[in-house]
């Protein structure tokens, strides 16, 4: 097997398991507050305490993958434009 057949086929694999976990999968968790919904900041002492709530996730700590996201865009226009 060549090298570029190789990497198409290992291309093609990372992107048939991306498009897989959309699929099962549509929400992931929030990057900027790591699931939690809230910042955590520190208090004087160094104790962490909960901050400010997500405002990218609106505190439900989860948000939709870019890949679902893409999908429901691309339906949406289809759908708009058939009917």
């Amino acid at each position: 097997m060549t090298p570029i057949a190789l990497a198409i086929a290992c291309l093609f694999a990372v992107t048939l398991g991306y498009v897989g976990m959309c699929a099962a999968s549509p929400f992931g968790t929030c990057r900027k507050c790591n699931g939690f919904g809230y910042q955590l900041t520190t208090d004087r002492k160094g104790r962490p305490k909960r901050g400010k709530t997500c405002r990218r996730c609106k505190a439900t700590g989860k948000r939709i993958r870019v890949g679902r996201w893409i999908f429901n865009r691309a339906q949406r226009i289809y759908r708009e434009g058939t009917h």
